[in-house]
């Protein structure tokens, strides 16, 4: 078993489980951090670090984060990873959320 990180981190990026990983298994891509199953010694350190509960116990995710779990296994290949993320949560264009945010485009 191994941990993984779900679709709560994308876009958030929250380091908070890479400064108590004993095993420096946690990496940052472009759009969200991933566990790298192989270095993983389920040891469970990171899960109550993250603040947005996006780390559990790859035997303990719901169906619904299976394409996180690939996103996961997919390390090191930080391309794949992005294009993965992408399809699964496309990114948002800031500007228009901004504006949404705003009410600019009332």
């Amino acid at each position: 078993m191994t941990y993984v990180i779900g679709e709560a981190c994308v876009d958030i990026k929250d380091i908070s489980c890479q400064s108590v990983c004993p095993v420096d298994c946690i990496h940052e891509m472009d759009r969200m951090l991933v566990i790298d199953p192989e270095e993983c010694i389920d040891c469970g350190a990171c899960e109550p670090e993250c603040p947005v509960e996006a780390i559990l116990p790859e035997d303990a995710a719901p169906e619904d984060w299976a394409p996180y779990v690939k996103i996961n296994y997919a390390f090191p290949d930080k391309d794949a990873i992005n294009k993965l993320v992408d399809e699964v949560k496309p990114p948002t264009d800031d500007a228009e959320a901004d504006a949404a945010a705003s009410g600019a485009n009332e």
